[in-house]
């Protein structure tokens, strides 16, 4: 659910229609991350083999309106579910079923929150059963990629300086960067410009200001980059049907470089946490 929309809020933006928030809403965002990011920890008892993606969404639903929370993805274009969870091979939008998981599946679970009207978006990677050792490969390098990208926030760098910082990484394990999805800007709308670009050159594109938020997420494949969104108009599946990762947080720039959100509250943001 990468696709921007105009922000309909007012408040000061850049040249490039990027809105600038206020030192004091970085509160409200923490707020909002920290929940999605709580979910994401209480779910991972939730993911074993045998398990329903639709009975893993069941309870991110019931854990959100608990919280007195609100789902940014329920409603959202059509979309019926408090998440999407994408397994194996699929990219990213994948919609929760009946399908069982099988050992060694791995999945990543996409949660957005809205909490008193901010929104908190991220992602991260699970398994059930057996990690197998590509996956496990696969995993670290995309997060890792993640963390090189939110590295490189700050003040007067670039979002090609971002995306650079993570396919640069990618590439050097020999894997590659998606290059269809992209993350975006977010605050009190669930989508905004920038597009956050997860490939690039650096010193391009539009410079960082304190106040910006948007999500970084990239997805990196195990084989080649390319991608394609089944019938249902939601999936998205690599094309050579090669593993997939992706992990996501929300940040927002600072004076000296950037806060995350959705940190995990349990330190449970890798898989391999136990």
């Amino acid at each position: 659910m990468e696709t921007p929309v105009n922000e309909l809020h007012r408040g000061r933006r850049t040249k490039d229609g990027i809105r600038i928030y206020d030192p004091s809403d970085f509160a409200g965002m923490h707020t909002a991350g920290a929940l999605a990011a709580r979910i994401l920890d209480e779910i991972a008892e939730h993911v074993f083999v045998g398990q329903t993606t639709g009975e893993i969404d069941r309870v991110i639903e019931e854990r959100v309106e608990a919280a007195g929370a609100k789902s940014a993805t329920i409603g959202y274009k059509g979309y019926q579910h408090a998440s999407c969870i994408s397994v194996n091979h699929v990219v990213c939008h994948g919609i929760p079923g009946d399908k069982k998981l099988k050992d060694g599946d791995i999945l990543n679970i996409d949660v957005t929150v809205i909490v008193d009207g901010w929104f908190g978006d991220t992602s991260r990677m699970y398994v059930a059963g057996k990690l197998s050792r590509k996956a496990e490969r696969l995993i670290q390098v995309t997060h890792d990629s993640l963390m090189r990208g939110i590295e490189a926030v700050k003040p007067g760098n670039t979002f090609g300086d971002i995306g650079h910082a993570i396919q640069s990484f990618v590439e050097s394990h020999r894997m590659s960067v998606v290059t269809d999805f992209c993350g975006h800007g977010l605050g009190r709308v669930f989508h905004a410009p920038p597009n956050v670009l997860h490939y690039g050159r650096p010193g391009t594109g539009a410079t960082l200001e304190p106040g910006m938020f948007f999500t970084i997420e990239p997805m990196v494949n195990l084989g080649r980059a390319e991608t394609k969104t089944l019938a249902d108009d939601w999936t998205a599946v690599t094309r050579d049907k090669s593993l997939s990762a992706q992990f996501e947080h929300s940040v927002g720039v600072t004076e000296g470089g950037c806060e995350i959100f959705t940190l995990s509250p349990a330190g449970k943001f890798h898989p391999t946490y136990g």
